[in-house]
């Protein structure tokens, strides 16, 4: 059973399960359905895990090529296709039944987005283009809004901020990974942005993006969907993360630097996550 749990990739659900419940939180503003926050968690996990189970499957050739990778389940035949496929169908069925039964067809309708560009669009085109990281930006920035429109049932300026945030994020996420990990790409010829364009124009583009997302970021404060502990606390760690990313042009060790880089994204976006319930207390 535990090669099939960790098929789904569990710590890419824990992390987009924050995003839900931030969206979520911050479309609740103060007054908390429990049973329907539970009830979203609940079926978009199950539809995540359904889409990370369909991705291991489309990967499985690429995987064989990646250290970090080539000891997973189906590259090493402890789960055969037919049964990677079942259980994600499975999965995917259950998700959805949740979410239809519990939320909005709205909400339904946005998931399922989600789900065809990261299994269909991302899991193709990943290999192909050197646009896949930002293709997987936009299925990445569909959980928020999904715990968003749970609430809501509706799209508004909450709604596209927090997607905008959430692309904008991603992709100097994306590419820390990517330089840190840049010989495991470099080896399965998967066309990301440091492999093929190199370590300046990556560096210039991160630091656009983390710009541009503290710009954004702040927006949520401006329309006054948010109070001042959470544009206090975005923008001074939207800072530091902007800062170490120019240190990144003297940097002598790219690889090293990548992973700093990428463990203060991940930092980055949890502490805008947890800051958002918190400050709607304070600025209801």
């Amino acid at each position: 059973m535990i090669n099939y749990y960790l098929l789904t990739k569990p710590g890419i659900i824990l992390g987009n399960l924050v995003t839900v419940a931030a969206g979520f939180l911050l479309a609740s503003k103060g007054r908390i359905d429990f049973w329907l926050f539970f009830a979203t968690l609940m079926g978009l996990a199950f539809i995540m895990a359904s889409a990370c189970v369909f991705n291991n499957y489309i990967d499985r050739q690429i995987d064989k090529k990646m250290e970090r990778t080539k000891n997973r389940a189906l590259v090493i035949g402890l789960i055969s296709g037919n049964q990677a496929i079942l259980f994600a169908i499975f999965l995917g069925i259950i998700g959805n039944l949740i979410l239809f039964v519990y939320t909005n067809f709205l909400t339904v309708m946005i998931a399922g987005i989600g789900f065809f560009v990261y299994v269909v669009l991302y899991s193709i085109w990943k290999g192909r283009t050197i646009y896949g990281t930002a293709i997987g930006s936009i299925a990445g920035a569909v959980p928020p809004v999904v715990g968003y429109c749970a609430v809501s049932n509706h799209l508004d300026m909450g709604a596209l901020i927090l997607f905008a945030m959430m692309v904008l994020w991603q992709m100097p996420h994306f590419f820390s990974i990517a330089t840190y990990h840049f010989d495991d790409y470099s080896a399965a010829k998967i066309p990301v942005l440091p492999v093929i364009k190199g370590m300046m124009r990556t560096k210039i583009h991160m630091v656009l993006y983390i710009a541009a997302f503290i710009l954004t970021a702040i927006m949520l404060t401006l329309f006054d969907y948010t109070g001042y502990m959470y544009l206090i606390v975005t923008t001074s760690i939207g800072l530091i993360w902007l800062g170490l990313c120019m240190k990144g042009f003297k940097s002598s060790n790219d690889q090293l630097w990548g992973r700093h880089m990428f463990h203060l994204s991940l930092f980055m976006i949890t502490a805008t996550c947890f800051v958002i319930p918190f400050d709607i207390l304070i600025h209801p």
